[in-house]
């Protein structure tokens, strides 16, 4: 494992080398006086890092305010996007330009989309699927993404996806 700045492609580069994929728990300040969008450019440099050492499996996060073509209407995918747009612009925009760069690439993708994170203990049931489509609740415990993270290290399901999860 070696360190490094998202701004260091070198680093970066070396951080992916030998690796089977990569997951991404990046995600945009919530901070109403931050300034710019770093972690496009830094997730631009992760995808063209993984095309460099032929890593072809990500697994990355977002909210609901990412859409999948496969979700229909839900009250979820609607009030989401609309309180990111409303009250976090900034934060807004840094998610979804940071998951254009992956679900834009070659990459086998999947980015798990989720509204309330809890700090409870690990439940061990994750229910996944499109919203509109499957029952996704808005709660979800740390480490029941972090399990569902890596489980997408080797299961195909969510090829080129973005499930929505949660307990």
């Amino acid at each position: 494992m070696t360190g490094g700045e998202l701004t260091d492609a070198d680093a970066v580069q070396r951080a992916v080398h030998g690796a089977d994929a990569v997951i991404s728990a990046l995600g945009p300040s919530l901070d109403r006086k931050a300034t710019g969008m770093p972690l496009v450019d830094g997730t631009r440099t992760i995808v063209d890092a993984m095309g460099a050492e032929g890593v072809e499996r990500y697994i990355g996060m977002a909210t609901p305010s990412l859409r999948d073509p496969r979700d229909t209407g839900s009250l979820l995918g609607r009030i989401v996007p609309f309180m990111g747009r409303t009250f976090l612009p900034r934060a807004y925009r840094e998610l979804l330009e940071m998951s254009r760069h992956v679900t834009d690439s070659p990459l086998s993708w999947t980015i798990a989309r989720f509204t309330r994170p809890t700090d409870a203990s690990r439940t061990g049931t994750v229910r996944a699927g499109f919203l509109g489509r499957y029952r996704i609740a808005a709660g979800i415990t740390r480490a029941d993404i972090a399990g569902f993270l890596l489980d997408q290290t080797t299961g195909g399901r969510f090829h080129r996806a973005a499930p929505a999860i949660s307990n």
